[in-house]
């Protein structure tokens, strides 16, 4: 039986949803205000948390601040309610990690939907050790990984060196293989109709990509090429797919990676509808200097395109320009032509 956390001050909504959960076959943990759910949080380990926000002693804003920045109470899903429907309050939740917000007054049925929706998606991301696509990591796990590793140390596998800004796979294409980025740097991004890209993942060396359309058997809907000078080589579709059924945990390791893309660009598209362009642009900075950091003379630095920082960003590049050189100003980062390092990673991930 899944437990639920109900933070709610209010004495007639907190004992309308304890039935309504107990209806529903959850047990439920009550807490009257924001002190007390977060000393329950820390104590019952519940697998969600609903709270409301205005609330005395702790608002559900700063209960959900305190659980953030504890690491066995910030994996847990945390839904807002609350009769608070400005887009400025939504955002606000969300900019601190709530994963939903359900406006008061709501139905059973909506309630117990989201609540329904984010515990499976907890449990998908609580069953996924695999947190990122490194070659090492991946290949290490099971035995089934080292027919992986073979495939792709073959001599006749296909391999082939890219321009920077090469094509890798367009939109509307049905998938040949999945691709292995034996060196160099990619982007996966949308077009819309008037031309403008959105990035909306990044891979780096020893990462797959192009595998979901493939396990979908449709058409590419997003496009892929490389930011710089690389060596991607390609596992055959057939060979691919008969590696996996062949091998349960290679499998496995490649539906995880699908749902943790899903879950990145979930969150790509909250940010995107709800931060301003100042964080959009920061987040994209910070996101970078996490997958493609290089060191040189103790300093971290990316190399990217001005366009590039604006598809991923989300922002037109006069936009993405004019907020490099608020930073600068400020003192987050210095520029040097197509290079950027980052003075300050803590303030500049707090913009």
């Amino acid at each position: 039986m899944k437990k639920i956390l109900l933070i709610e001050d209010d004495k007639q909504i907190r004992e309308n949803l304890i039935e309504i959960l107990e209806l529903a076959e959850y047990k439920v943990v009550v807490a009257e205000n924001g002190v007390t759910g977060v000393n329950q949080a820390v104590k019952e380990k519940p697998d969600l948390i609903l709270c409301d926000i205005l609330m005395p002693l702790l608002d559900g804003y700063g209960a959900l601040n305190l659980l953030s920045k504890n690491e066995e109470t910030a994996v847990i899903p945390f839904v807002f309610m609350s009769s608070i429907s400005e887009k400025k309050d939504i955002r606000k939740g969300m900019n601190l990690g709530a994963d939903d917000f359900v406006i008061k007054p709501f139905n059973c049925s909506e309630l117990l939907n989201v609540i329904e929706l984010r515990l499976k998606k907890s449990a998908l991301l609580n069953n996924n050790s695999f947190e990122n696509n490194d070659l090492g990591n991946f290949l290490s796990e099971t035995k089934g990984i080292q027919l992986l590793k073979e495939v792709i140390e073959k001599e006749d596998l296909d391999t082939r060196f890219y321009r920077k800004k090469d094509i890798i796979y367009i939109d509307g294409f049905f998938p040949k293989g999945v691709y292995y980025v034996t060196k160099g740097r990619v982007k996966i991004y949308k077009t819309n109709e008037l031309g403008k890209e959105l990035i909306t993942e990044l891979y780096n060396e020893g990462d797959f990509f192009g595998y979901s359309a493939l396990f979908g058997d449709k058409k590419y809907t997003d496009s892929a090429s490389t930011l710089e000078e690389s060596i991607i080589c390609m596992i055959p579709r057939d060979e691919f797919l008969n590696l996996m059924n062949k091998n349960i945990d290679v499998f496995q390791k490649f539906i995880k990676m699908m749902s943790m893309d899903i879950k990145a660009k979930e969150k790509q598209l909250m940010k995107l509808a709800f931060d301003s362009v100042r964080k959009r642009v920061a987040e994209a900075l910070t996101t970078l200097y996490n997958r493609f950091k290089e060191q040189e003379e103790n300093q971290f630095k990316i190399t990217i395109s001005r366009d590039d920082l604006a598809s991923l960003s989300g922002t037109a590049t006069e936009t993405t320009i004019r907020m490099l050189s608020d930073f600068k100003d400020e003192g987050l980062i210095s520029i040097d032509k197509s290079s950027i390092s980052i003075l300050d990673y803590e303030n500049l991930k707090c913009v």
